[in-house]
């Protein structure tokens, strides 16, 4: 038998030290966040300082940094290799109407969600995912579901209906507020009696504050009115709104983007971030000298601390500048948004971002959370830049954005918001002529998610 060597195997594996993990950790930090994490670090860490408080300046202001400047950009959280750069900007701009703020999870996503876990075969599950998406923000039908199901599938729309009723929130998909209150009393069940009736015929006259009347009608007491009164008070005559119709969310932008000169010009919001650097107490101390016990352990101390102030220091530079990229690159693919408008929004994926600027895709995901910018045309989050697409007509199979086309039907419905209202039919029929394919459904998801009435309500 041939004799074989041991062969020594060289096993790599990642470990990853404290000091990564917080890199990673402040990529993802939003502007508030940040500002709380940098004060737990100076609190934390006394080699590390605040050298000046909110500065003004922006980008474009600060000098490049040459070699004699070095030391400065080494040692302190200071952005200034940071600057504009240039582009091509038309200097015809359309106002658009509104920003754009974040939301948290819809109504349609909410229920799905819940639908998505029921035992239904494909078919009525398809049935139930086009009631849900058929739904407006106070979670009520935009049309008749029988308009746009089948006719052999009518029968199973009640049993699809009530099933909905019973998710969170309680009282969705129904025709209007009353028959909202009338289902959220059958799933409780413990409304007093004539409730129902008093919602089905007297509720004008208990906005009136008329107990007697209704009393007399239903051959009640006035007590018995004014407990039904107090009961209907505890339901929502508008559930989905818990949902699509949240609260302003005020957001502090981490960037903005604007024009100047044909120029795109990018400048980090730093009016609540002071820059950092390292004590030069520590720096002096960390060149001592000296023996015994407590001097070393001093100075272990001393270099612990510098080298965690120096790293926290890099991190958020590093934080700074791969956020300047990304938003660079954003522009370089979404240069058109940021000339024209939302309308103009085109597809993009973390994938191209992230070959764009040579980093991982988890990077761009990572950088984007939570961070918005100040653009011509409002406040955006990072992450409404990267838009899924829709197939256009013709040969060159024409993208859109779902961004994009969901701007172009406000545009629609707005330029025809005299006469006649436009239906989703028509709307979808006026799109396919400008070369964008998407049905009368999907028009009527993508303007309940715009918050615009049906031509009805309208």
């Amino acid at each position: 038998m041939q004799y074989q060597k041991p062969v020594l195997i060289q096993e790599q594996r990642l470990k990853m030290s404290p000091q990564m993990y917080q890199s990673i950790q402040m990529m993802a930090l939003p502007l508030f966040d940040l500002r709380t994490k940098i004060q737990e670090e100076i609190e934390k860490n006394p080699a590390l300082e605040i050298v000046k408080e909110a500065p003004s300046a922006s980008i474009e202001e600060v000098p490049a940094s040459p070699q004699d400047d070095w030391d400065y950009f080494e040692n302190s959280s200071d952005p200034g290799y940071l600057r504009s750069y240039n582009n091509e900007a038309s200097d015809t701009k359309q106002k658009f109407i509104e920003g754009a703020l974040s939301r948290g999870e819809s109504l349609q996503e909410h229920l799905l969600a819940q639908l998505a876990v029921q035992p239904l075969d494909d078919l009525h599950y398809k049935i139930g995912e086009l009631l849900i998406q058929n739904l407006d923000e106070n979670g009520f039908h935009l049309e008749d579901p029988r308009t746009f199901i089948d006719e052999e599938y009518h029968s199973l729309i009640p049993e699809l209906e009530r099933l909905i009723q019973e998710f969170d929130p309680q009282g969705v998909c129904v025709k209007d507020y009353k028959e909202s209150l009338l289902v959220q009393v059958r799933l409780k069940g413990d409304a007093p009696d004539k409730t129902s009736e008093v919602i089905e015929d007297y509720l004008p006259l208990i906005k009136k504050g008329k107990s007697g009347e209704i009393a007399k009608k239903l051959k009640i007491t006035p007590e018995d009115v004014e407990e039904i009164t107090a009961y209907i008070k505890t339901l929502n005559p508008y559930p989905g709104r818990l949902y699509s119709n949240e609260p302003p969310r005020y957001v502090i932008p981490d960037l903005s983007v604007k024009i100047e000169n044909g120029e795109f010009v990018i400048t980090l919001n730093e009016e609540d971030i002071p820059v950092l650097g390292i004590s030069p107490f520590f720096e002096e101390k960390e060149q001592d000298t000296g023996s015994g016990e407590k001097v070393y352990d001093a100075h272990k101390y001393i270099k612990d601390s510098l080298r965690d102030a120096r790293w926290f220091i890099k991190s958020l530079q590093l934080r700074n500048q791969t956020l300047f990229k990304i938003t660079k690159a954003i522009i370089e693919f979404q240069r058109y948004f940021f000339m024209k408008g939302p309308k103009h929004l085109a597809p993009l994926t973390l994938k191209d971002v992230a070959d764009e600027v040579g980093v991982h895709e988890t990077t761009v995901s990572r950088i984007s959370n939570a961070k918005y910018i100040q653009t011509e045309w409002g406040i955006f989050p990072v992450k409404y830049f990267f838009s899924n697409s829709i197939s256009g007509a013709g040969s060159k199979g024409s993208r859109y954005s779902k961004g994009g086309v969901k701007e172009i039907i406000r545009e629609i419905i707005e330029e025809n918001n005299t006469g006649k209202k436009l239906s989703d039919q028509k709307i979808s029929d006026i799109l396919k002529s400008r070369g964008i394919n998407i049905a009368r459904r999907t028009v009527a998801k993508y303007r309940s998610e715009l918050k615009i009435d049906s031509s009805f309500n309208r």
